[in-house]
């Protein structure tokens, strides 16, 4: 017993011995490989390989063979591994190639041929082998091992092997059509193959060779007798693209009607045209929905998208003229005369009034509308406190801004720990402001700097050290007082006299510190006039003669955001984004600068960031 023991004991110790001299062996093959040194790792790597035959060991170990023309140990060391795990097809391959380099053809081409004959109807297999011969840029043979996997496994679709395949022959006619024919037995699987498409094919220029491929192959798919919806599914997603929303349009609504639906993929392309501006081609799409009639389950939806719609190319975007405001306000009536003035139109309600008021100069009857909203029943007290809020904007438009301070004040008042309060009170900070009360303003804003909300926290501390900074000392009152008598008239849509009275200041104080608030308030305005260029023009003249004022990383900002969202330029967006973060670091837009470049890039945004 004693004896067993004493043995045992032994093995153990020399089994650590053992384990303990790999380990040392090893970390000296690494040492010398890292160090270029491979004659000296040679060795160590033989004493390790013949404990452990790992893949990371076999590799250096087989390279610094080769490295020291030990061909025939490198022929043994290759067949061994094949040995011991005969589905490892990189090291097939890599035995190839070594016949190869040793200009023994037959032995390589024998080894290739043998990889195939293991295929077998498995085609996990085939696509494993396919993969390990394209990888090494064998094209031949992995189109043979595809071919044999589809004899094999006839049921097997191996057509995203195959498009890759003729992607690598640079055959995208041939690609397009592995894809397509997929999509015909699998139509569900729609996005992952625009996915590979896109990801293959430049489809955003429509001159493109690549585009006019793609278009051609699609055009003959679906003018095939009974071919499947996909494809012209696939058609209109090709043209949406290449930003040919016509075509798209003209498309979807075509197969709208030759399939009898009842409009929805219509609505959602007019959805898409409508983030990307181009509201003509979204009216056809909500347009046609309409038309298919009140019975039909869209009908609804497509009235409210149309007036959102109009409504986001009047407020947001500001391309309009005087006949399209008329028929927008047309459009916006006759729909509520259709489904009648109740909470369920809330939301229609306050857009007509917000349009009459800012943009069709009809200030009365959108104070008289707003206040028959506001007694509208069942709504909740949020609703009935933006329609309050926006009642509120509007007499600030129509001058009378202490009525419009009593109903900011109640708003406060009744929601001070919502976000809807916090912007009352800071709309009626600017209301004492514009009023030259700046150290009550400041007193208000001076509470809001600590708000929960960033935007309008940000707002507020802008303000407070824009009048820190010029209110203080008696001869500076007067200037004040004309600026913010300016901006109440901003604020009034009296763009003239507001920039009479801006120039007047520039110049009874030419080298006054409001120099780079008057560019700024002169590109703000220039954007509430849907005159983008200008806007441009009044920031990058900021930027050129103030580039250190505490203005500049704002001008950035605005840039970025019309040229993002406006011009939908995404890299002058992307452009401007990099520049503030580079060039104004301790900006409060910094954080929303990284998050706008994530958008724009189509990277994946944390909860918290999408909130």
């Amino acid at each position: 017993m004693i004896a067993r023991i004493f043995v045992i004991l032994c093995l153990i110790l020399s089994t650590g011995e053992a384990v303990g001299q790999t380990a040392t062996d090893l970390q000296l093959a690494q040492y010398y490989y890292n160090n270029e040194e491979l004659d000296k790792a040679l060795g160590y790597f033989e004493k390790v390989y013949s404990q452990d035959q790992s893949k990371a060991v076999f590799l250096p170990y087989y390279e610094c063979l080769i490295a020291q023309k030990e061909f025939k140990t490198a022929e043994k060391l290759l067949r061994r591994q094949i040995a011991i795990n005969k589905q490892d097809y990189e090291v097939w391959l890599m035995t190839g190639q070594f016949y190869e380099d040793q200009s023994d053809a037959s032995k390589a081409k024998k080894i290739y041929d043998e990889i195939l004959t293991d295929i077998g109807p498995n085609p996990g297999r085939a696509i494993a082998i396919y993969q390990a011969f394209s990888a090494k840029g064998k094209l031949d043979y992995a189109k043979r091992a595809l071919d044999i996997g589809q004899k094999l496994s006839p049921g097997y679709p191996f057509n995203f092997q195959y498009a890759d395949y003729y992607a690598l022959q640079g055959d995208k006619r041939a690609m397009l059509g592995a894809y397509l024919d997929y999509l015909a037995q699998q139509p569900s699987i729609i996005d992952p193959i625009q996915q590979a498409i896109g990801s293959r094919m430049d489809l955003t220029t429509p001159t493109s060779s690549e585009f006019q491929i793609a278009k051609e192959v699609l055009l003959q798919r679906v003018q095939q007798v009974g071919s499947p919806k996909v494809f012209h599914q696939m058609l209109i997603w090709l043209f949406v693209q290449s930003r040919d929303f016509s075509g798209a349009v003209t498309q979807v609504i075509a197969l709208d009607k030759r399939s009898k639906s009842d409009g929805k993929e219509v609505l959602e392309l007019g959805e898409i045209c409508v983030e990307n501006a181009v509201f003509d081609q979204a009216k056809r799409c909500f347009q046609h929905v309409i038309d298919l009639g009140p019975e039909q389950p869209n009908f609804y939806e497509a009235q409210l998208l149309l007036l959102n719609a109009r409504f986001i190319q009047v407020t947001q975007f500001r391309t309009f003229n005087a006949e399209e405001i008329k028929q927008c306000v047309t459009d916006f009536e006759m729909a509520l005369t259709r489904l009648g003035k109740s909470r369920v139109t809330f939301q229609v309600s306050l857009q007509l009034a917000e349009i009459r008021a800012f943009y069709a100069q009809q200030i009365s009857l959108a104070i008289e509308e707003l206040q028959q909203i506001i007694l509208i029943p069942g709504l909740t007290d949020m609703q009935r406190a933006r329609a309050k809020m926006l009642l509120a904007d509007v007499l600030v438009l129509d001058g009378d801004i202490w009525e419009a301070s009593l109903i900011y004040m109640q708003i406060d008042n009744d929601f001070k720990f919502e976000t809807i309060g916090t912007e009352a009170k800071f709309k009626n900070a600017k209301i004492f402001y514009y009023d030259g009360e700046f150290e009550f303003a400041q007193a208000q804003l001076n509470i809001l700097k600590e708000g929960t909300s960033r935007f309008i926290s940000n707002d507020a501390i802008q303000l407070s050290v824009f009048i820190t900074d010029n209110y203080g000392l008696d001869s500076n009152y007067q200037v004040m007082l004309w600026f913010a008598t300016a901006d109440r008239m901003l604020a009034q849509q009296k763009y003239d006299s507001a920039f009479v009275l801006f120039d007047s200041i520039q110049n009874a104080f030419p080298y006054h510190s409001l120099a780079d608030e008057i560019l700024f308030r002169k590109g703000q305005s220039m954007e509430q006039r849907g005159q983008w260029q200008k806007a441009l023009g009044y920031y990058e003249d900021l930027l050129k003669l103030h580039p250190a004022d505490i203005l500049a990383d704002d001008a950035l900002f605005r840039m970025a955001e019309i040229n993002g969202s406006i011009l939908l330029d995404k890299s002058a967006s992307e452009t401007l984004y990099k520049r503030l973060l580079m060039e104004y670091k301790a900006s409060l837009f910094g954080a929303e600068a990284r998050k706008r470049i994530r958008l724009l890039r189509g990277d994946a945004l944390s909860e918290s960031e999408e909130i």
